[in-house]
């Protein structure tokens, strides 16, 4: 099966919504090359940086379980290769 690098930009609002992203993400730990997390204590606001060789339907399957968790936002770039 062929894979794809991308990387999903996930921002936080709601910290309550930390244990949801973390069981969706231990979901597809196999296709996580790497991740990091900056809290914004300012903003109220995390941001979450998840590195992926995966399948484009797990890294779309990804994202999207994580934007519809209330108070998530997810952003998916590709790598051209």
């Amino acid at each position: 099966m062929e894979t794809r690098i991308a990387l999903v930009g996930i921002m936080v609002e709601d910290a309550e919504a930390a244990e949801r992203i973390n069981q969706v993400l231990h979901q597809y730990s196999r296709y996580i090359i790497g991740r990091m997390g900056l809290p914004y204590r300012e903003k109220g606001l995390s941001i979450i940086s998840v590195v992926l060789d995966a399948p484009n339907e797990a890294i779309s399957a990804l994202s999207g379980k994580l934007g519809m968790i209330p108070g998530v936002s997810t952003k998916t770039l590709y790598a051209k290769k």
